[in-house]
């Protein structure tokens, strides 16, 4: 089908889409949506909260400031607790 129809239509009966793709498409667009539900559609998908999604990239960032003393610092700006700091810079 075509997805100038299924636009056509979603324009003009915005709430009768299921929730909670409504929020899905009003947040990020109709090319978005169509995308998701062409890569995904039929399949079981959770979505982690953002910082899990970065949780590796954070970590990364965290070790590149570490200067060997301000742990607690960095533990803090990025929200871990001071143990999982410990536990990423490999210190006991």
């Amino acid at each position: 089908m075509d997805k100038n129809i299924i636009l056509h239509a979603a324009k003009l009966h915005p709430k009768e889409i299921m929730q909670p793709y409504d929020a899905i498409m009003e947040e990020c667009g109709f090319d978005v949506i169509c995308s998701i539900s062409e890569h995904l559609g039929g399949f079981t998908v959770y979505v982690p909260a953002l910082r899990t999604i970065f949780a590796r990239c954070l970590e990364e960032e965290a070790r590149k400031e570490f200067n060997g003393s301000n742990a607690q610092k960095i533990s803090k700006k990025y929200g871990f607790s001071e143990r999982h700091m410990r536990r990423i810079l490999g210190l006991p």
